[in-house]
């Protein structure tokens, strides 16, 4: 990711994150993905009404599909509300979904979503990253740093102030 797609997620409206991802996997690769959505679906996710807990890419017929994303209906919705968790298509070039099916194959490597925002022109992308899954000490060792590097913060914030 250059500074440029950086820049154009931090002036993002929206920013709706996946936090335990960093936390489960370490991240191999990631991709920037379109989302098929309906109006009442893209209205929720500007006002920030989505969630990505619980949320996994599957590939299906050479097609991505994004599992469990949660899009709150939208209040000013009439009877055309969507549903809550159906699952929605991703875009994606073949080669990225090609190159993608043929890791997960691999034992312990999967497709999570991390982010979804809203881009310059109004459309909602999301993403995603081939991730393989922490072991228990992994996770212990990503807690200590955390905890090691917030103490630090904390420290120079006390030696600036004196």
């Amino acid at each position: 990711m250059n500074k440029e797609e950086e820049l154009i997620r931090k002036k993002s409206p929206v920013n709706i994150r996946n936090k335990k991802a960093s936390f489960e996997y370490f991240f191999i690769e990631t991709f920037t993905a379109g989302i098929v959505l309906t109006g009442t679906e893209i209205k929720s996710i500007r006002l920030g009404k989505a969630s990505l807990v619980d949320t996994y890419c599957t590939i299906m017929n050479g097609e991505m599909w994004v599992k469990g994303m949660n899009i709150s209906p939208y209040f000013y919705g009439s009877y055309n509300n969507h549903d809550l968790k159906r699952d929605r298509k991703l875009l994606l070039t073949k080669r990225e979904i090609q190159k993608l099916e043929s890791a997960t194959k691999q034992s312990g490597y999967t497709i999570v979503p991390l982010l979804v925002f809203i881009d310059p022109k109004g459309r909602a992308k999301m993403d995603i990253a081939l991730c393989k899954g922490k072991k228990v000490f992994d996770k212990r060792q990503t807690l200590k740093e955390k905890e090691d590097r917030r103490e630090m913060d904390r420290v120079m914030k006390n030696a600036r102030g004196l």
